[in-house]
């Protein structure tokens, strides 16, 4: 008997294995119940989740305030340039971050205002900018030490007044040191460094190199590398080039070549005060900087016709994180040509060129078709907004 029962329960025992077997077999494998209850994935072979973040970037030309356009901006109250550029407020206004070369002080009033060849602007220009929706200002330029440090010094206190980040020329050595990295809602940060090739000759005061960045491709490159570390994206604005040229010279080239290599992601160039084509310009690592060699004059008094022609750079920024990997690409330029329209020095208007008329421009379409092809020669695929 005692035999038929060992047997028996031996017979048992298997078909309970072979149930279990059975069992965990049409289960879903490697899942466990945590203190909940609830099932858990433990498949540490998964694939990394990826992540893709974009945000949209522009880009103006010179700013440069010649007495009669400051002279057509005053009212009883003060100044106000916004109407010179309500019909290109959309363009700049529709973007994550819009950038813009300030290259007249905003001194203010109380300093005298001046023009060429020693300019002070009022702070309303200042205002106008933030009104149409730009984020970040250069203040670095050939005219940057032209009233001295009290109009730069007046000038940062009006950009601190209304929020707007600026970089290139400093209050002090601290900072100097405060690397400029704007931090968007969309989880891309970009740091913004700002150079000039000189300062028309007048010396930057002994101790106080603050005032204004010089163009020192040692230099460059150390805070490249520290922008690197605190940023996603490295935007630099060169203020380079030979005035009044339709193309950049071989310095400017080869700073940019410079530049590439370091591993910079955007070129914004100024100083020319006339439009320069667009390039791609591929670095030592083989990767892809976005260049605008010169976007030429925004808002000025110059009257000569290419001098009243300048235009907003836009592009996309994308940022992929797979696991630890991050990727950022720059793409999709575009590209809006303007036109600064005035009579008898007077009622300043800063016009999109595809939007001119045979009484605003002789020849418009003409015009318009021709600064088209001479901006995107070395950029085929650029598209031009119209609308």
């Amino acid at each position: 008997m005692k035999k038929v029962k060992t047997v028996l329960i031996m017979f048992l025992c298997m078909l309970l294995v072979a149930c279990s077997g059975s069992y965990a077999n049409n289960q879903e494998p490697k899942t466990v119940s945590n203190h909940n209850g609830k099932l858990v994935n433990n498949d540490k072979t998964k694939e990394p989740i990826s992540v893709i973040q974009e945000i949209t970037f522009s880009a103006i030309g010179d700013m440069l305030i010649h007495s009669p356009v400051y002279n057509d901006a005053k009212t009883a109250e003060g100044y106000d340039f916004t109407p010179m550029l309500k019909k290109v407020k959309p363009y700049i206004e529709d973007s994550t971050i819009s950038f813009a070369n300030q290259e007249t002080m905003i001194g203010g009033e109380g300093l005298g205002l001046s023009s060429y060849p020693a300019f002070n602007s009022p702070t309303e220009v200042g205002d106008a900018l933030k009104w149409a929706g730009v984020n970040v200002v250069s203040i670095a330029n050939n005219h940057t030490l032209d009233r001295g440090e009290e109009a730069i010094q007046e000038a940062i206190k009006h950009w601190e007044k209304i929020d707007m980040m600026y970089t290139g020329a400093y209050k002090d050595k601290a900072d100097q040191s405060n690397l400029r990295v704007y931090e968007t809602d969309e989880g891309i940060s970009v740091a913004f460094l700002s150079y000039t090739y000189g300062t028309n000759g007048i010396p930057v005061p002994d101790g106080k190199d603050y005032l204004v960045n010089l163009i020192d491709r040692e230099r460059m490159a150390m805070e490249i590398e520290e922008a690197k570390e605190q940023a996603d994206v490295i935007a630099l604005s060169l203020h380079f080039g030979n005035e009044y040229e339709r193309m950049p010279n071989q310095e400017q080239k080869d700073l940019v070549q410079y530049a590439a290599d370091q591993g910079v992601h955007v070129v914004i160039g100024h100083h020319p005060h006339v439009l320069q084509p667009l390039e791609w310009v591929t670095g030592e690592s083989g990767n892809k900087t976005l260049v605008a060699y010169s976007l030429g004059n925004f808002l000025s008094g110059q009257d000569e016709f290419y001098r009243q022609i300048g235009g907003i750079l836009k592009f996309s920024i994308t940022k992929s994180l797979k696991g630890n990997e991050k990727d950022i690409e720059i793409h999709t330029p575009q590209f809006v040509p303007t036109y600064v329209k005035y009579e008898n020095w007077g009622d300043y208007e800063v016009i999109p060129m595809y939007q001119l008329t045979e009484n605003d421009l002789k020849d418009a379409h003409r015009h318009y078709e021709e600064i088209k092809a001479h901006v995107s020669q070395w950029m085929p695929e650029l598209k031009f907004i119209e609308g």
